[in-house]
């Protein structure tokens, strides 16, 4: 599909483990930034804008990596496939960005990366998107959102270049608004993608406002999220880095979620949470080799949801992370739209 194509077709919308047992939390009631619309939200937001399709990623020398447009326009045809563009909440990034970029990366990167003309219009544009999401969640707009946003961000640093296809953090930028903004105390982002959320990490490493859970190999790009490292100071316990090795299966993953993951929310008790998807954990990624199945990636989507179910009336926002199998990243992002939608 072409740019003009995705362009007409975008218009309208534009514009085998048990389930886990969660403990109640605490302070659903009396939470700071609530809003009684948002406990009775049931609808899904799908945020997205053919300008994300703007951006082309070339090597020096011309290299081309596999983060690229078509990823976009192939996930659009899935979810147009099953039914799922007309069965959500169309959004298109309106949330003003730079403000909130400049808050958490250093001057010297964001002029660098305010340098690269397109690509860097299409940056701020994914953040506007990961921003309009939180926005329309506390606002009762929606109860759940995703995020077919590009490119992605949680391996983006204060270099002043890109790293790992990434230019700013997105997910660690939409934790911070979520709570500066809004009034949300305790976030918890969830990074599933096959590599470490490096950035994410770094971010919060030593904040008691921000559980982090990266699922990753932990011997790929970018060589970080040793599962030594749980966090310093304040933060101390909240860094939870889980390796899993090549050929890792739904089951691999979702034990971690049972035995690690699932109590510390539950102890946690967030007021928002914020996944970073990843979709090549999926088998047969271009650039990973786990073995996921989209079932896992329904499983995962509903135990974020019974975390936020639990902890925060079903505040959930997703931001698209890697996937590069084009095929393979549709069908599991189709399968998480699906699981997001009940």
């Amino acid at each position: 599909m072409h740019r003009r194509d995705f362009v007409r077709t975008a218009a309208a919308a534009f514009g085998t483990l048990p389930a886990v047992a969660l403990p109640a939390c605490a302070r659903d009631a009396d939470m700071a930034g609530g809003d009684p619309a948002g406990a009775a939200a049931t609808s899904t937001a799908l945020i997205s804008d053919a300008r994300y399709l703007d951006h082309v990623l070339i090597r020096p020398g011309g290299g081309r990596p596999p983060e690229v447009p078509d990823r976009l326009v192939r996930i659009r045809s899935e979810l147009e496939a099953r039914g799922l563009i007309e069965a959500t909440v169309p959004l298109a990034p309106t949330a003003e960005p730079l403000q909130r970029i400049r808050a958490h990366h250093t001057a010297e990167h964001v002029d660098s990366v305010r340098q690269l003309g397109v690509t860097a219009r299409v940056a701020e544009l994914a953040v506007s998107g990961a921003l309009t999401a939180i926005d329309a969640v506390a606002g009762g707009t929606v109860r759940n959102a995703f995020c077919a946003i590009r490119p992605p961000g949680h391996h983006a640093n204060n270099t002043g270049a890109e790293e790992g296809f990434c230019y700013y953090s997105n997910a660690a930028i939409a934790a911070r608004y979520a709570q500066d903004v809004h009034g949300y105390g305790r976030v918890v982002v969830i990074d599933w993608d096959y590599h470490h959320g490096n950035a994410t990490q770094n971010a919060f490493y030593s904040d008691p406002s921000v559980l982090f859970f990266s699922a990753h190999d932990w011997n790929a790009y970018p060589g970080t999220g040793d599962p030594s490292l749980t966090g310093e100071g304040d933060g101390t316990g909240l860094n939870i880095n889980v390796h899993l090795e090549c050929g890792a299966t739904d089951a691999d993953m979702l034990r971690y979620w049972d035995n690690t993951l699932s109590p510390a929310v539950a102890a946690f008790d967030p007021d928002f949470v914020l996944v970073s998807a990843g979709f090549d954990s999926r088998r047969d990624d271009l650039l990973g080799c786990f073995d996921l199945t989209d079932d896992a990636f329904r499983r995962m989507t509903r135990l974020a949801m019974d975390y936020a179910d639990s902890c925060c009336d079903g505040r959930l926002v997703s931001l698209l992370e890697g996937g590069y199998n084009l095929d393979g990243t549709a069908l599991a992002a189709a399968a998480h739209v699906e699981t997001l939608l009940g």
